[in-house]
């Protein structure tokens, strides 16, 4: 059987993994950022697929004649044609769940980078603005407490759980927009216009959908509380861009941190890259090493599962 893993770049950052746990199920062939073009050379006689972000479309189905298993290392499948994969049959597997505390780990952090301006302190003080200091407490920027803040969650999945969970302890009061409202104590369940209007710190945590496409656009925007702080760890074709830049640029928002944008990697003309007070990660929040190897784990766990007889985690 042949194993064709498409893109183990994203997977490894200095070496501190191994792929080859997936030797033992076939013959394994690893590409660190396969093309297209190769792509369609070695999926002619590939079994198995196993990639991150690479796209499987219509045409590479078309020269997939052996083609029986898609594995994902990641919870999204939008990089491959569901419709067709269940046309020639061929069961694609996901990866849920397993970067729950990694995201929000993430999203507490920018909430705390943000109010305690801990990054903009330690640059002054490495630039000798402590040792030039005529007080023992030079009161340079502003900072905040989040506890008694309001902090407004959009879509109540797994790390939309786990963020709010992590936000009580540090005694923020919660609010969450959701399609299906769940029983959750010191939560409470509103609108999307009354969490845009009330919160403090706005976080998204939607899939991208038709209907969450450009959810955060500039009457969205508009709604939010002057000086509000806007986090989006979720996909990037959620947020209006240039919105988000007006937002920051007009003073409506203090501040903002993405982890996603529309286009990955990011653009030479990406206007957010000229926003003011934004912090902008490389969609990385998903990706400590435990993360990693947990994923790694249950992407080999799928493949087992299928060629047993026994599919877990498919989406088709």
């Amino acid at each position: 059987m042949k194993i064709l893993l498409t893109d183990g770049c994203t997977l490894i950052c200095n070496n501190d993994l191994s792929l080859d746990v997936f030797e033992k199920y076939g013959d394994l062939f690893v590409f660190q950022n396969i093309s297209r073009d190769e792509l369609l050379k070695e999926i002619v006689d590939t079994d198995v697929v196993l990639c991150n972000k690479t796209i499987i479309d219509k045409e590479i189905f078309e020269k997939a004649k052996k083609l029986k298993y898609i594995g994902t290392f990641a919870t999204g499948y939008n990089n491959i044609d569901i419709a067709v994969a269940n046309e020639k049959g061929v069961t694609v597997c996901n990866a849920p769940d397993y970067s729950t505390n990694a995201v929000a780990q993430q999203v507490i952090a920018y909430m705390l980078m943000h109010y305690t301006k801990v990054n903009q302190y330690n640059n002054f003080v490495k630039d000798n603005g402590w040792l030039n200091s005529t007080t023992f407490s030079p009161l340079v920027f502003s900072t905040d407490e989040v506890a008694g803040k309001t902090l407004g969650i959009v879509g109540f999945g797994s790390i939309g759980m786990a963020v709010a969970k992590i936000a009580i302890a540090l005694g923020m009061n919660i609010l969450v927009y959701t399609r299906t409202k769940k029983d959750y104590e010191n939560i409470e369940f509103v609108s999307f216009e009354e969490l845009l209007s009330k919160s403090d710190v706005v976080t998204l945590h939607c899939p991208l959908t038709e209907k969450t496409a450009d959810l955060m656009n500039s009457e969205s925007f508009s709604k939010m509380k002057n000086g509000a702080f806007f986090i989006n760890t979720s996909r990037g074709g959620t947020v209006d861009e240039d919105a988000l830049f007006d937002a920051l640029s007009s003073g409506k928002l203090s501040g903002a941190a993405v982890d996603v944008l529309k286009q990955e990697p990011m653009s030479k003309d990406c206007v957010l890259l000229k926003a003011p007070n934004i912090i902008i990660t490389p969609h990385s929040a998903w990706a400590p090493l435990t993360t990693r190897k947990r994923l790694l784990k249950l992407v080999e766990d799928n493949l087992n599962m299928y060629l047993n007889g026994k599919p877990q985690n498919f989406v088709n």
